[in-house]
């Protein structure tokens, strides 16, 4: 198998030959078809996240075929599966036991504990593998498996009501965006500033408002859901928010927050962070984001040119998402 391999913080991935993987108990060999390229794997990459398995196969947003299967497997060979962040759970500490396994105590996360799909192959736990049947377009699909899912717990946390904004509209905020209109609600979408090109994508996807981070909505909303890692959105996202209405912070990391007056937290207002996903997050988007008519754009590059689809996301050169295709 080829693998892009990341053997030091802040260096480049180098392409690697590597033995072809054998799954063990529990576990299926899956071809990569297609792995997105999502922020997270730049935080790995740059250091912000500290305790990476080493040397690293990064990639986390994965859809494929199954090969192989170990022991104890009842997925068949030949079947299309996406693979999302959430690699392992322990099964057994208070939050695994209390229906929150996206908070284990002793969690394998794909692209970060263990392996990841910036390869031709991928070796993953088959109970944290979910059937893509009636998913036809991998590069398509691809998006789903963490932009689509991280979206969907965070459009739930951000609670049932109708006005609701979106700061830093990539790859997750394109695909909720169009699940908050199917759903009757509208999207505010808030970009870096002088970003034409976003604003242009959220209001093709149905966006009733679109502006710089810095700007004021129209209205109050009464959610806002935060994808850029900039700290400094909180406060800003706070003062967009009516009375009772949310935060939701909806990134594995995020610069400093900084100091802000009491006054706009007040009026029963909350800030919230999303942590990883549970599987059943996965089961109900999967199932809902056909019936929604959800569509990823994608930019496509090689396996080989991963540091370039790095270096375009750290830099906004594209909408939506890039997508790795060994």
């Amino acid at each position: 198998m080829k693998a892009m391999v990341l053997h030091a913080p802040r260096q480049p991935l180098r392409l690697e030959e590597r033995p072809d993987p054998v799954a063990g108990p529990g576990e299926i060999v899956v071809r990569v078809e297609a792995c997105a390229v999502c922020r997270t794997d730049l935080h790995v990459v740059d250091g912000d996240l500290t305790e990476p398995k080493l040397p690293l196969i990064p990639g986390h947003e994965i859809v494929g075929i199954v090969e192989s299967c170990g022991e104890g497997v009842d997925l068949k060979p030949g079947r299309r599966v996406g693979i999302p962040w959430l690699g392992h759970t322990c099964g057994c500490c208070s939050y695994c036991e209390s229906g929150r396994e996206n908070l284990c105590d002793n969690p394998g996360f794909t692209g970060y504990t263990r392996d990841g799909g910036f390869a031709s192959h991928v070796v993953a736990d088959a109970d944290f593998a979910f059937p893509l049947d009636g998913f036809s377009d991998p590069v398509a699909t691809a998006p789903l498996m963490c932009a689509g899912l991280i979206g969907w717990r965070s459009l739930k946390m951000a609670g049932e009501g109708k006005r609701i904004g979106i700061y830093g509209f990539g790859a997750a905020a394109h695909i909720i965006a169009q699940v908050c209109v199917f759903e009757g609600r509208e999207v505010y979408a808030f970009t870096r500033a002088g970003d034409e090109a976003a604003q242009a994508l959220a209001r093709s996807l149905g966006a009733v408002w679109t502006g710089s981070s810095e700007d004021s909505p129209p209205v109050l909303l009464d959610a806002a859901i935060i994808f850029a890692p900039v700290g400094a959105l909180v406060p800003a996202a706070l003062r967009a928010i009516a009375k009772g209405g949310r935060v939701v912070c909806g990134g594995i990391h995020m610069s400093d927050i900084p100091q802000f007056p009491y006054a706009i937290l007040w009026g029963e207002r909350q800030v919230f962070s999303v942590a990883n996903l549970t599987r059943a997050d996965a089961v109900e988007f999967l199932e809902l984001a056909p019936r929604a008519g959800v569509t990823t754009t994608t930019t496509v590059y090689p396996l080989e040119r991963a540091n370039e689809a790095l270096a375009d996301l750290r830099a906004g050169r594209f909408q939506g998402a890039a997508v790795l295709v060994p």
